[in-house]
């Protein structure tokens, strides 16, 4: 057995084999989706789960009252509902893939997490990769916004949330703070936008706001915290990262840590994603991530339900020769 869960990979790349279109550029992204085409979202995920993810994440990242209401013309409270109805579809899916196989006390089922992007996603202006809104708007405001998307996808019923792809440090405070304040039963992660191999998109240490963040949840008792980390970043980045987190930590004292990079290719908004044939593929990263600490691996921009199956391949290949020494 592993102590690594595998995650899926990346939603829109996947949700595009389906929809058959490009995705990037929308204002919604693969939100939009969630109302014009549900069974290529229901799809998306049941294509990850039959790929070996041991966890998917709900198609939310970008879905928001002000989104839907601006470009879906939708109203607050069947926005909200929209984001609700999007967590039954992972649920559909789950259910589904159990039903096809045989479920025995030694079946793992796949954990749901909701997708909590940040706060500059539903800018739709490039900020959640430079974080530069953290100067600008209070941890109040970051937390009122947070606040329905969260509280709809609880609601509707997911076991995790994935907080995910925050550029600075002033957000994940604002969040770990309404986690532990308004949350506190409630099991999640924080996972970062860096802009190199030390630095958060916003500049602050990566290592510093890792073990800042994991300090204050154990000072104020929340087991909950299950990892921090970083996705949509380069994989060669990722394990610089880690070892200054935990290189000099001992095993009993390291952070579990959530790594889900994009595959390495480069994306500008006049070419697209380019560098495909550069690519390492992420699999030759995963034994480096799992030394480190990593306790959950997948997948973000540019990844397939093929990347995560040799991803999963790999975990398991790992575990194996370790229990063999």
């Amino acid at each position: 057995m592993s102590n690594v869960t595998v995650l899926d990979g990346g939603f829109a790349t996947q949700l595009s084999v389906h929809v058959g279109k490009s995705i990037d550029g929308d204002p919604l992204w693969s939100a939009r989706f969630n109302a014009t085409d549900p069974n290529a979202v229901f799809k998306t995920h049941l294509d990850f789960l039959e790929a070996g993810a041991e966890a998917i994440m709900t198609n939310t990242y970008q879905a928001s009252i002000e989104g839907y209401v601006e470009y879906l013309h939708l109203n607050e409270d069947t926005s909200l509902n929209l984001i609700k109805s999007t967590v039954r579809v992972a649920q559909m899916a789950r259910n589904h893939y159990l039903a096809k196989g045989a479920i025995n006390e030694r079946t793992t089922i796949p954990l749901l997490v909701a997708s909590i992007g940040p706060y500059g996603a539903h800018l739709h202006d490039g900020s959640e990769y430079t974080g530069r809104y953290s100067s600008e708007v209070s941890m109040d405001a970051i937390q009122k916004w947070h606040r329905p998307r969260i509280d709809a996808c609880l609601e509707a019923g997911v076991d995790v949330l994935g907080i995910e792809t925050i550029p600075c440090k002033m957000e994940a405070e604002a969040l770990l703070d309404m986690m532990c304040e308004e949350y506190p039963t409630v099991r999640f992660w924080i996972s970062f936008q860096c802009k190199d191999n030390q630095h958060l998109a916003n500049g602050e240490l990566f290592s510093e706001t890792v073990n800042s963040l994991w300090t204050k949840a154990r000072a104020r008792r929340n087991k909950n915290l299950i990892a921090l980390g970083v996705n949509c970043v380069h994989p060669q980045i990722v394990t610089p990262l880690f070892r200054s987190v935990n290189e000099k930590k001992l095993p009993e004292s390291r952070i579990p840590l959530i790594v889900y990079p994009n595959s390495g290719e480069v994306y500008t908004v006049e070419d697209g994603w380019q560098g495909k044939e550069d690519c390492v593929p992420l699999e030759h990263y995963v034994p480096q991530w799992i030394e480190l600490g990593a306790r959950f691996i997948g997948g973000c921009c540019r990844t397939y339900a093929r990347d995560i199956k040799r991803i999963k391949q790999t975990v398991l290949n790992h575990a194996n020769s370790n229990q063999r020494h």
